[in-house]
């Protein structure tokens, strides 16, 4: 089971919207187009365009599969006074005093250019069930990390 935002959840089903409905009818014209070029064993267009849809098939899988065992999060039942699945934490880093806000999210849609962290990364396990003032320490690729959590929000 994943549980994930509204958000998130509603991402998902949008790429996998665009996914089945404009990237797959474009692959598939385009294997068409190839076949119609004629011999197939020596037809690098038709083998690519075969690759493409593949590929794309893959990730249509992959996306429904996510979306059949995910469960949304009534945010309105989360409260705030620990670190869980989509709460924000800001954090400060005691070897260089360095403040940073990270939302806690799913797997599926984690983006550090958005703040966000996936659930099952190394920063979020250590803080998870952690509360204001609490100090963590965090085995990162760099060596250890000591954190201080500064607030929890939603």
């Amino acid at each position: 089971m994943e549980y994930m935002s509204q958000e998130g959840y509603d991402k998902l089903v949008a790429e996998l919207h665009q996914l089945e409905t404009v990237e797959l009818p474009r692959v598939k014209d385009a294997i068409a187009e190839a076949r119609d070029k004629g011999d197939l064993s020596e037809n690098f267009e038709y083998h690519a365009a075969k690759r493409e849809q593949g590929r794309l098939l893959g990730r249509i899988r992959f996306k429904q599969r996510v979306l059949e065992h995910a469960r949304v999060i009534d945010m309105s039942r989360l409260g705030d006074d620990t670190v869980m699945l989509l709460t924000k934490v800001e954090i400060t880093n005691l070897a260089n005093n360095s403040r940073m806000t990270y939302t806690v999210v799913s797997p599926h849609e984690a983006d550090l250019r958005e703040r966000k962290i996936s659930i099952k990364s190394p920063i979020a396990q250590a803080l998870l069930g952690k509360k204001v003032g609490d100090v963590v320490e965090v085995q990162v690729p760099a060596g250890v990390q000591r954190l201080r959590i500064e607030s929890i929000s939603l």
